[in-house]
């Protein structure tokens, strides 16, 4: 259910980053994204205990972390600016690799055969949609790429956060870290948004901060290679989408992608059998 929040929210914010990443700089969308998270996730600290809750002993791991993070959003939304929609969601996906490797090999998961299935299912349900073709790689495709393999090793730390600390207390330093890497390169290229962009803005802000809220706590219930490969259906819903909002077209490999992708969570959940790590929270 947590995984189904997250899938949402990101759906969304994926067109309103297109939207606005058209008119708009990547870092000032960033930095505002951030500072009105933080306005949005007050009212849950201070109703889960204020303040009190944000201190850490683990602030150096919450700024490396949330800077490979930021690292990895500029990529994405660049990459937003320079291909489809739809290929650059696909190239994230190579993100489950990076993140099962580096949760067993850091975090002490152990890989088995339904989580295995699920991401190569899910990869090659990625690639039946895709169909990659042949010839000069877009720097947009590397950008992507970077972003995935960002996103993977961001994923990976906050599994490992979510066993100490609180996901209000991981989501708060996420945007404080970001807005604070973000705030001088924003001063040289703010523009003031018009109307129109400042609602796609307050969007972008209220997915990215909640959708990491259900991340969060989708891995507090379950191991990040039962959690990541879900996301895999956000390919063919991303397709569904562009389908509906631009008019793209959803093919027959599309839904046989999908069909593979679906498949591969189903076989990891039902093979699972996963039990809450950390209940409370």
């Amino acid at each position: 259910m947590w995984m189904a929040g997250w899938l949402a929210l990101m759906l969304v914010m994926a067109v309103a980053g297109r939207e606005t990443t058209r008119d708009l700089n990547v870092f000032q969308i960033m930095e505002v994204r951030s500072i009105i998270g933080l306005f949005l996730l007050y009212p849950l600290i201070h109703l889960n205990g204020g303040v009190a809750i944000l201190r850490t002993s683990r602030l150096q791991l919450h700024v490396a972390r949330n800077l490979i993070h930021y690292a990895a959003q500029l990529g994405w939304f660049l990459a937003l600016t320079l291909i489809p929609l739809g290929q650059v969601v696909a190239i994230e996906f190579t993100m489950p690799i990076w993140t099962a490797l580096l949760a067993a090999t850091l975090l002490g998961e152990r890989m088995t055969g339904g989580k295995i299935i699920a991401i190569v299912l899910g990869l090659i349900g990625v690639l039946v949609i895709v169909r990659p073709a042949t010839g000069a790689v877009n720097p947009g495709q590397l950008l992507a790429l970077g972003a995935a393999v960002g996103f993977g090793i961001s994923i990976a730390l906050m599994k490992f956060l979510t066993r100490t600390e609180n996901t209000l207390t991981i989501i708060f330093w996420m945007l404080a870290v970001q807005a604070t890497a973000g705030f001088i390169p924003t001063l040289f290229v703010w523009v003031w948004p018009s109307a129109y962009l400042w609602g796609w803005i307050v969007v972008i802000a209220i997915c990215g901060t909640f959708s990491h809220f259900c991340m969060a706590r989708a891995m507090l219930y379950a191991d990040a290679t039962i959690v990541v490969p879900m996301d895999f259906l956000r390919v063919p819903l991303t397709a569904t989408a562009g389908w509906l909002l631009y008019a793209e077209r959803l093919d027959m490999f599309t839904v046989l992608g999908a069909a593979l992708i679906l498949v591969g969570n189903l076989l990891n959940l039902k093979t699972a059998g996963a039990t809450p790590v950390r209940a409370g929270n």
